[in-house]
C-alpha cells in the first residue's frame, strides 16, 4: 500500500521560506503526477503545484514565481520550496500522487505565515 508522508511545515514570518517534503513508501517514480495542494480554513482544497513524470510543472497563479516543485525519484521524495511567503499562504498542505487512475494523499502539514 502506498503511503505519502509530508513534513517541513511550521510557523514563519511573512517574507520567509519553508521547504516541504513528501516521502513515498514506495517508488514515486511510478506516479504519473505528483502534486501539492492546500486547504485554508473555510475554503476548498486547491492545487498549488504539480509535476509530471516527464518533467512538466504547473503552478497556480497565486504562487507562480515564489514556489518551486521538484521530484527526486531516487529518494522517493517530492519537494515544495516556498519563498516570499505571505499570510494568505497559511493552510494545511497536502501531497498527492496519481497513478493508473488512483489518487493517493498524505495526511497534510500545517503552514502558518504571520504578518
Amino acid at each position: 500500500q502506498v503511503q505519502l508522508v509530508e513534513s517541513g511545515g511550521g510557523l514563519v514570518q511573512a517574507g520567509g521560506s519553508l521547504r516541504l517534503s513528501c516521502v513515498g513508501s514506495g517508488s514515486i517514480g511510478s506516479f504519473s503526477v505528483m502534486g501539492w495542494y492546500r486547504q485554508a480554513p473555510g475554503k476548498q482544497r486547491e492545487l498549488v503545484a504539480r509535476a509530471t513524470s516527464g518533467g512538466t510543472t504547473n503552478y497556480s497563479d497565486s504562487v507562480k514565481g515564489r514556489f518551486t516543485i521538484s521530484r527526486d525519484n531516487a529518494e522517493n521524495t517530492v519537494y515544495l520550496q516556498m519563498n516570499s511567503l505571505k499570510p494568505e499562504d497559511t493552510a494545511v498542505y497536502y501531497c498527492k500522487g496519481s497513478r493508473l487512475g488512483f489518487d493517493y494523499w498524505g495526511q497534510g502539514t500545517q503552514v502558518t505565515v504571520s504578518s
